[in-house]
């Protein structure tokens, strides 16, 4: 489904400033596979996801999906394709558009240029997919309105109901509070699950990436240091996580082990 092979990502070459950001990243996604990605600060998770968006260019390598080469093709383009959510709950809608209007040009991305139109069929779907957070008799309300978790909850929704055929979540739970963050991740693995997406998650809590999905990837230094999936995966605990980390890089994880431990992000 995902295909990325030797992907290298470097900054600036040539210069003093050069940064290897990605180096040799190979790494293949079934269809239905939801993978989380972990790893500390500067390790190259946002890089990666940047490299399978378009939002930067590889320096070498080549990113497949659903068997078409889309190594250069431009974000704008990808964007028909994948689906991205990230850290701001801001970026994913409009505020000055209804919440039912945001929802309406999601299923409109979903559907590929059919006109769309707003029938009570249509408004009726949306509240069931709102009751979960409260908004299903907000239908008309601004989306300014909303707070930050429920405005990041609707983001949520509008990418998988336009089912793109990769979601990407982008530390999508780092600027809720604890309560929210959870609320939210609940309802990403719902959605995932009823709209049977394939998706890939950067988180820097540890506990949600051995909770999340079947699938688990940790970086360290624009590399790809260790995967688990299926049993291996779900047997895992945080201080294994750690431990493991250490012994393969014979170092700490960047001291960050009560950050990643804690219920929120």
């Amino acid at each position: 489904m995902l295909d990325i092979k030797h992907v290298t990502k470097v900054f600036f070459p040539g210069t003093v400033n050069e940064k290897v950001a990605l180096e040799d990243i190979s790494l293949h996604v079934d269809e239905g596979d939801v993978v989380s990605v972990i790893g500390s600060n500067g390790s190259g998770k946002s890089t990666l996801f940047n490299m399978i968006a378009g939002t930067f260019p590889v320096t070498s390598g080549t990113i497949t999906l659903d068997g078409k080469d889309i190594t250069k093709m431009p974000e704008y383009r990808r964007a028909f394709e994948i689906g991205r959510i990230f850290q701001d709950p801001t970026k994913g809608t409009s505020a000055n558009m209804s919440i039912q209007d945001n929802l309406a040009l999601a299923l409109k991305k979903g559907m590929r240029g059919i006109r769309y139109s707003l029938t009570p069929e249509k408004k009726e779907r949306f509240k069931k997919l709102l009751e979960p957070i409260g908004l299903q008799d907000r239908l008309e309300d601004n989306v300014g309105l909303l707070s930050g978790g429920q405005r990041q909850a609707l983001t949520l929704m509008m990418a998988c109901i336009s089912h793109p055929k990769l979601l990407l979540l982008d530390e999508h739970t780092a600027a809720l509070d604890p309560g929210n963050a959870r609320i939210v991740m609940d309802l990403t693995e719902k959605y995932i699950r009823e709209e049977k997406l394939t998706a890939m998650m950067v988180t820097h809590n540890m506990q949600f990436a051995i909770e999340f999905g079947n699938k688990l990837v940790m970086m360290d230094e624009g590399q790809i240091i260790l995967t688990a999936s299926g049993e291996e995966k779900r047997k895992l605990t945080v201080p294994e996580l750690v431990e493991r980390f250490r012994q393969i890089r014979n170092k700490d994880f960047a001291g960050d082990e009560e950050l990643l431990t804690r219920d929120g992000q």
